[in-house]
């Protein structure tokens, strides 16, 4: 008999790798919207700033002050290219912001607007951003009240980076939080998913695959304003930018501590997304969406909110995509075609970068 090769690997010099918050530097997983995120957070600047309102890292705080009831929110653009089928960072800039607010039930009123500007940008380009920024904040209803500008050295920037804080009045009776999900609930979503970040990445790369591929982006205030006239009674609402659908339906399962079975087939994903996912090995759930927002709505009321979502022209193509259980409180499983059923994780860090 042939003597016999011991071709077990040597696992003497193998070693785990460091735990996130072990990392001595940041990365960009750390600006993706997933767990990576959700560290530097909670273990840098939650700790550093504390306070109530914080606490519950939302996209926007409900705030009481003088008597209103106020959502503020801020965020910031950082998206390459600046512009891209279907908008631009100024598009981004204003639906961002106003998106988060929005989520609160917020009717969103005024915004400020910053410009960081990398030395040697054109002025053409700048003004080009400004007007598209301008214009999309009067199609949303909101006025830019105040702002500011800095120039960093050539090679310290980007050509452009825009940072938008809005306020807005949250009505008597609305409180969305995810605090008040509850199993039974049903979760929908206003349309297709994936398309933003889809559409980022072929302009980026100068992908082609057979039709142009637009971004959603858009501004929900309208959208939210028809939900809430059917019923007050919505228990939260997202807009599932980075991290995507998944990172959302993730957040919401935590913090309520019901579990999400998600039916994958319901899901909304046009056939150039699906195509597209399929050819860079990426999973729609976890690709970017800058104009849709998922919904979790008591079962009473589901039917009537989707006929309101179908008849805005914001959510003609809004779907029914799964509910909330008792059953593995804090995770969510999809539902595959195959009769399977799978765990849809909360996304490490992020799939497409840059893409916001």
């Amino acid at each position: 008999m042939a003597e016999t090769t011991d071709v077990r690997p040597d696992l003497t010099a193998w070693t785990c790798p460091a735990p996130l918050r072990d990392q001595p530097r940041v990365v960009m997983g750390h600006g993706g919207g997933g767990a990576m995120s959700a560290e530097l957070v909670e273990q840098i600047f939650a700790p550093a700033f504390g306070g109530p309102l914080l606490a519950g890292l939302g996209d926007s705080a409900a705030l009481e002050l003088g008597g209103a009831h106020l959502a503020f929110s801020t965020d910031s653009f950082v998206v390459r290219p600046l512009f891209f089928p279907g908008g631009s960072i100024g598009d981004l800039a204003v639906n961002g912001t106003v998106n988060d607010l929005a989520m609160s039930g917020a009717r969103p009123a005024y915004l400020s607007c910053a410009f960081i500007l990398e030395e040697g940008v054109e002025t053409a380009v700048v003004r080009r951003v400004a007007e598209a920024l301008g214009a999309a904040a009067r199609a949303a209803g909101v006025e830019v009240a105040t702002g500011d500008t800095k120039v960093v050295e050539a090679g310290h920037g980007d050509g452009i980076y825009v940072n938008t804080s809005g306020i807005g009045l949250i009505p008597p009776g609305v409180d969305l939080r995810p605090q008040r999900v509850v199993p039974g609930d049903v979760v929908i979503v206003s349309g297709q998913v994936g398309v933003h970040g889809v559409a980022i990445m072929s302009v980026r790369e100068g992908l082609e695959f057979g039709v142009e591929i637009e971004s959603d982006c858009a501004a929900l205030g309208g959208l939210v304003e028809a939900m809430l006239a059917v019923t007050r009674d919505l228990h939260v609402l997202r807009d599932p930018t980075r991290g995507g659908l998944a990172a959302s339906l993730n957040e919401i399962a935590a913090a309520s501590g019901t579990g999400v079975v998600l039916q994958e087939r319901a899901v909304p994903v046009p056939p150039a997304v699906a195509n597209a996912c399929a050819v860079l090995g990426l999973d729609p759930l976890y690709v970017a969406n800058e104009g849709k927002l998922v919904a979790f709505v008591p079962r009473e009321h589901a039917d009537a909110v989707l006929a309101a979502m179908r008849a805005h022209p914001l959510g003609r193509e809004a779907a029914v995509i799964g509910e909330t259980v008792d059953a593995h409180p804090g995770m969510v499983v999809a539902r595959t075609g195959l009769g399977g059923t799978r765990v849809v994780d909360m996304p490490l860090g992020e799939q497409l970068p840059r893409i916001c």
